[in-house]
């Protein structure tokens, strides 16, 4: 299967740079898997589409502020990106570096505020181990100093507003680098809606990591290699999903990292089990789903695993079709765009 066979044409100025007004506010584009039909609402009409007994499985991930800025003691000015954290006592975290020149061990890089990087040693995947010190603790300084690390192709710095529109209202476990974006068009009112009409919520975590933004460079979509992200999945959300599954309602990811981590849990066993670590599963067409019945998520990038995965449960020619569609209707794309439903 060649990565080509999952692109398509995407004007520039469909890309969405900045969030709708209002979350629920953003367009629905509805997809029908077994017939391929496409309809199209507003995300705050979700409710009319799905029925008691349906759980919607959601990340409670939290975007840290993970982009640094700072200098060497010479003067160059150094990015600092942190990917995560690696112990619990000292704060030494893995980070990818980026400098008009190259890093060696030892070197420091002066933050703001008293704060400073030390570069430790590689990490066995090429990015540095970096330990961070001064006169405050770290998360406090980060939480007050880091920036919002926006996905690349948004072209933009961050400003104040992505600090809360770039988290999810049901962001509280902090650790990811990217925001599980499916999750952005969700108000509070909307899932008080959703439960007084016997639509149930449960909550896992998992902490999307920097491959989120890099591009798949292989010919063949098998070559690929996938990379890990720590999860969590509570015993409470393992056995809202498997009762859901039993009673014969349907499980819907919001989110295909919500979908990753549900697919992976159950690759062994065959039903979801509550516990923690690296999932690293790779979703293309082919694949049988176990657990997901349904998908709530966002538009994606061409070429892109998260595209692959969406068409591994829709089939790639309709998923296609809706993109072109989306195009042809002027849908926002990518992180702060509109959403789709897979039923």
């Amino acid at each position: 299967m060649l990565v080509k066979d999952f692109t398509y044409y995407l004007p520039q100025d469909l890309i969405a740079r900045h969030p709708t007004e209002k979350r629920d506010d953003s367009r629905l584009m509805l997809l029908d898997r077994s017939s391929g039909s496409i309809a199209e609402d507003t995300f705050c009409n979700l409710q009319a589409y799905l029925r008691p007994g349906d759980l919607l499985v959601m990340n409670d991930t939290r975007v840290i502020p993970a982009r640094l800025f700072g200098r060497k003691p010479t003067g160059g000015r150094v990015e600092i990106f942190l990917l995560r954290r690696l112990t619990c006592i000292e704060e030494r975290w893995e980070c990818l570096l980026r400098s008009s020149k190259k890093f060696r061990e030892g070197q420091e890089i002066l933050l703001e505020s008293g704060m400073t990087a030390v570069i430790l040693s590689r990490c066995e995947s090429e990015n540095w181990l970096v330990e961070f010190t001064g006169e405050e603790p770290f998360q406090v300084w980060l939480e007050r100093e880091g920036h919002i690390p926006l996905p690349p192709y948004l072209q933009r710095d961050d400003c104040h507003a992505d600090r809360e529109r770039y988290q999810t209202v049901v962001a509280r476990e902090p650790g990811a680098v990217a925001a599980p974006t499916a999750g952005l068009h969700f108000t509070r009112e909307l899932l008080d809606r959703l439960a007084s009409n016997g639509i149930e919520t449960a909550f896992l975590t998992l902490h999307t990591g920097l491959g989120t933004f890099l591009p798949v460079r292989a010919l063949h979509v098998e070559e690929h290699q996938i990379h890990t992200e720590r999860f969590v999945i509570p015993p409470d959300t393992a056995g809202a999903v498997n009762r859901t599954k039993a009673s014969g309602g349907r499980v819907i990811a919001v989110g295909t990292t919500s979908a990753r981590t549900l697919e992976y849990s159950a690759q062994q066993a065959g039903h979801v089990v509550a516990g923690s670590g690296e999932a690293d599963i790779y979703i293309y067409p082919g694949y049988s789903f176990r657990v997901v019945d349904a998908l709530i998520t966002n538009f994606h990038l061409p070429e892109s695993t998260l595209l692959m995965l969406v068409s591994a449960l829709a089939g790639r020619e309709s998923v296609l079709d809706a993109y072109h569609e989306a195009v042809s209707r002027g849908f926002r794309f990518y992180s702060y765009g509109d959403a789709m439903f897979i039923s």
